[in-house]
């Protein structure tokens, strides 16, 4: 009876411990990062306006003021609205710490067979800057230019 409740509470103790370490292991950051941008460009092919707003923060900046995350948010919603569909294609995607930050860079392809921005279609460079909020990392800063 009493070697019963030894293995018992041994078997309780370590079943904890595999709980408690499951619960603490986190993906690293880069790995984190680069599924936030994989679902950001399955969000954008989507025409899902929110889905793409997710992994930005409140006050992201695209290319020095050419796009905040609202007008960004708004264009996808239009694309969605007028039934056009983007094509997203992320190519590898680096991600590098600098400091409490990261700075991602890859490229992406854009093609549609809508009207509403064909002069933007093509391969891109991006570099995107992120932070962490709330436990969650957001992009706060992207840059990007027309490869070919």
């Amino acid at each position: 009876m009493i070697g019963s409740r030894k293995i018992f509470l041994l078997s309780a103790a370590l079943l904890w411990c595999v709980v408690m370490l499951a619960a603490c292991h986190r993906a690293p950051d880069e790995e984190r990062i680069r599924a936030a941008i994989t679902a950001t460009a399955q969000a954008a092919e989507a025409g899902s306006a929110s889905g793409v707003g997710e992994s930005l923060s409140e006050d992201f900046d695209g290319n020095a003021g050419e796009l905040d995350r609202r007008r960004l948010m708004a264009m996808v919603g239009l694309l969605k609205l007028r039934g056009e569909h983007v094509g997203v294609l992320l190519g590898p995607v680096s991600v590098e710490p600098r400091g409490e930050r990261m700075v991602a860079t890859f490229t992406v392809t854009l093609s549609s067979g809508g009207r509403l921005l064909p002069d933007r279609l093509g391969v891109y460079r991006v570099t995107s800057g992120w932070r962490e909020e709330g436990g969650d990392w957001h992009c706060y800063t992207a840059s990007w230019e027309r490869s070919i």
